[in-house]
C-alpha cells in the first residue's frame, strides 16, 4: 500500500537547505511558478512515500507505455514521458547517474529507502530493493540486481 511516512518527511524537511537553495535559484531565473517555500515542502513529502517493489514497478509501467494508463487513457504526452525518462536516465540516481546509465542502460529512479525503479520504454518496468546504500545514496544490492537483470533480458535504451 502506497503511503507517506510523516516522520521521514519531517526529518527530510529539517535537512532541506540545498533543496530550498535550488528553489531560490530557479525562482531567481523566473522558472518557478509556485511559492519558493512550497516546492521543497512538497518535494520532501514525495521523498517520504513508502511503496512496495510491486507498487513501484506497476507505477513505472505508465512510463514504459509512453504515458498511457493500464486502462488505455493517456495521462502524460509522449513528449512529457520521454522527458521524464530522460531525466531519470541522467539524474535519477543522484551522483551515480552517469555510471548507472552506463552499467544498467535504463532510466531509473533511486530512493533513500533502498528502492530503485527501472523503466524499459515499450517493454516494461522492474524494481529492486536493498537496504544498504552506497555513498551516493543508492541501494548496493538493487544496483547489482538491476545490472544483472538488464544483462539477462537485454533491456537497454542503448
Amino acid at each position: 500500500m502506497v503511503h507517506v511516512v510523516a516522520a521521514v518527511a519531517q526529518d527530510e524537511h529539517g535537512r532541506a537547505e540545498r533543496n530550498l537553495a535550488t528553489a531560490h535559484l530557479v525562482a531567481a531565473y523566473g522558472d518557478l511558478h509556485q511559492p519558493v517555500d512550497t516546492v521543497p515542502a512538497h518535494y520532501v513529502w514525495q521523498c517520504a512515500i513508502a511503496a512496495s517493489c510491486r507498487d513501484l514497478a506497476l507505477a513505472g509501467l505508465l512510463l514504459a507505455r509512453g504515458g498511457v494508463r493500464a486502462d488505455g487513457r493517456r495521462l502524460l504526452s509522449a513528449q512529457d514521458t520521454r522527458r521524464v525518462n530522460a531525466t531519470m536516465l541522467t539524474s535519477g540516481a543522484y551522483d551515480a547517474s552517469p555510471d548507472l546509465a552506463d552499467r544498467i542502460g535504463l532510466p531509473l529512479r533511486s530512493g533513500v529507502g533502498g528502492g530503485i525503479l527501472a523503466v524499459a520504454p515499450r517493454l516494461g518496468a522492474v524494481c529492486a530493493w536493498g537496504p544498504g546504500l552506497d555513498s551516493s545514496g543508492n541501494s548496493i544490492a538493487g544496483q547489482l540486481a538491476l545490472e544483472h537483470f538488464a544483462a539477462l533480458t537485454g533491456w537497454s535504451v542503448f
